[in-house]
């Protein structure tokens, strides 16, 4: 069983997840400050590096929750959607991913602007939430490229993330290189629509 201290830690530390996301959604990451985090917690600054190295791992925290929440809501989105063709579950996925970034726009963004690179030390529950994310693609991508093998499938499912994922960033950020926000959905649709016409790679 879990001592007293460590249910306060485990409780301060889910307290202060909970506070950086609600700053995060209303503001940015930028946000983040430690003495903001510690009055709306009620705890000294230094309780937070009690549980979390620095602010960047709360931010990271709450990245994994929101890499979590995106994924459950691509799922949910395709249920029912089985019989569909392949492609056409991925652009449902993907307008479900459009969907989740035009409702949660910053707490979106941080999932991309905070530096991270497979060089560093990243969580393995950070890993693991990102991995499922990508599962839920693997199966249609599959589908659409089934000479495939695994690992060029992996490799196929995180191509087409990307693509898209471009095309929503600049849409979104209403970059001059992108589209009007009411033809995302159209740029989303040719693109995937293109890309899995090709059966053999």
């Amino acid at each position: 069983m879990a001592s007293k201290a460590e249910e306060r830690r485990t409780a301060l530390r889910d307290t202060l997840i909970d506070i950086a996301e609600k700053q995060i959604e209303a503001e940015g990451m930028a946000a983040i400050k430690a003495r903001t985090l510690a009055t709306k917690a009620g705890c000294s600054v230094g309780a937070i590096y009690n549980v979390f190295g620095d602010l960047e791992d709360v931010i990271v925290a709450v990245n994994g929750r929101t890499f979590g929440k995106l994924g459950r809501h691509v799922a949910q989105a395709l249920q029912g959607k089985d019989d569909l063709p392949a492609t056409e579950r991925l652009i449902v996925m993907s307008y479900a991913y459009l969907d989740y970034a035009s409702q949660h726009p910053l707490l979106w963004s941080a999932l991309f602007d905070l530096r991270m690179s497979t060089d560093m030390d990243v969580p393995a529950w950070y890993v693991k939430e990102l991995g499922q994310l990508f599962s839920v693609i693997d199966g249609p991508v599959r589908d659409c490229f089934p000479d495939l093998d695994a690992d060029n499938v992996r490799l196929m499912t995180r191509a087409l993330f990307s693509s898209v994922h471009g095309i929503i960033m600049l849409g979104l950020e209403n970059r001059i290189s992108g589209v009007p926000r009411d033809h995302i959905h159209q740029m989303i649709a040719m693109l995937l629509r293109s890309a899995t016409r090709i059966t053999k790679i």
